[in-house]
């Protein structure tokens, strides 16, 4: 019998995918669980136009995250620190202070994509990644000057 996934099945299959069952199987646990639907011509058309929006949500995703690299990769975030006299910092700036700074600017960025190795701890012109979405890397400058 082939059936329509409606939710992920460890070791079986996956949301949304058509596989041929044993009938019992479907019929008693898949069809009860509410894990799968009986693959008829109308549930596949469903299927298919469901498939067809998550694209083109995706691609929208994929679209913008290419427009926000474009704009970081503009925009120069400037930031003032305390330091000694040969450029240390006293502290360091982290990701959660760039990504205030972004903020400040208008654009909304999260913490947790800007991808930062150790904390800046010196003056000078750094090239900050930004991991924006699913492979899509953007860079940002970030100018630290001493306070």
């Amino acid at each position: 019998m082939k059936v329509i996934f409606l939710k992920d099945v460890k070791n079986v299959a996956k949301a949304n995918e058509i596989k041929e069952v044993k009938e019992g199987y479907a019929r008693n646990y898949l069809f009860k669980n509410n894990l799968a639907v009986e693959a008829t011509k109308e549930n596949i058309d469903k299927l298919n136009k469901k498939l067809e929006k998550i694209a083109a949500t995706e691609e929208q995703r994929v679209q913008n995250a290419k427009d926000l690299a474009e704009k970081l990769k503009k925009l120069e975030v400037k930031m003032k620190k305390k330091a000694g006299e040969k450029g240390r910092l006293f502290g360091a700036i982290t990701s959660a202070e760039i990504a205030d700074e972004v903020k400040n600017l208008g654009i909304e960025l999260d913490k947790k994509l800007i991808d930062l190795k150790t904390p800046i701890k010196e003056v000078g012109v750094f090239n900050v990644d930004v991991n924006i979405y699913k492979g899509i890397k953007g860079q940002l400058k970030v100018v630290v000057d001493a306070e």
